[in-house]
């Protein structure tokens, strides 16, 4: 199991980077470990396009690891505070996608201007300002636990998002469709006049219609597909 586990954050890693969300070594992947010890994460130090299945550690909530090789990311609290905090959640995602970097800085809310907007708004999607600087601590990672609540994605401004699901698949394509809901906000606001965007019944009515658990798994299973394509 802890080989499914370690396989699965090394392809949820490797999907995040071949949809834009790479930043050097930074930013990570993790899944829920099932005997409840913490989070499977990828270690520090590699890129999220590098990560393979030796590189996925298991990482305790006061940060020790405990099986695995590899240091560890100093913001493990995002993960394992998030994880004791929403026992629905399976998998979480943080990164520093960089349309989602450029509309938090920018103050504006998430807008449903787009399909894959209707998976996070309404309601907003909250935003996590105690710090600008990493989340080092199981403080600082309860607060952003608390701030994020019951939705699906955080933005952490100014470094990044975080994003979870009730799977590690999941958290994987919420993240994949933050970024791309805030791209198509920002390239509306650019083409100028006033941007539309549909009304609270509306967006939640497309939600059931579009992102129903098998169409986010097929979401999911595209995704992956497209790996060996992407690396060719």
């Amino acid at each position: 199991m802890n080989s499914e586990i370690r396989d699965l954050v090394a392809t949820s890693s490797r999907v995040l980077a071949m949809t834009g969300q790479a930043d050097l070594i930074w930013g990570h992947s993790s899944a829920r470990d099932l005997e409840g010890r913490g989070a499977w994460m990828k270690s520090a130090e590699w890129g999220l396009d590098e990560v393979t299945p030796d590189r996925v550690h298991l990482v305790d909530p006061d940060g020790e690891v405990i099986s695995g090789d590899g240091p560890r990311h100093s913001e493990y609290p995002i993960h394992t505070e998030i994880l004791a905090a929403r026992p629905d959640v399976g998998g979480v995602v943080h990164t520093h996608a960089p349309h989602a970097v450029a509309l938090a800085a920018s103050g504006q809310p998430l807008r449903p201007v787009s399909h894959a907007a209707n998976y996070f708004v309404p309601p907003e999607v909250p935003r996590f300002t105690d710090t600008a600087d990493l989340v080092l601590t199981r403080e600082l990672g309860r607060a952003l636990a608390g701030t994020l609540g019951s939705a699906r994605a955080v933005f952490l401004v100014n470094p990044g998002i975080v994003a979870v699901g009730k799977t590690r698949q999941a958290a994987t394509v919420a993240a994949v469709l933050l970024e791309r809901a805030c791209q198509q906000q920002l390239l509306t606001a650019s083409a100028g006049g006033w941007p539309s965007w549909s009304p609270p019944a509306e967006a939640l009515a497309k939600r059931d219609h579009i992102y129903n658990d098998r169409a986010v798994a097929a979401v999911w299973d595209y995704l992956v597909r497209q790996l060996p394509r992407s690396a060719s």
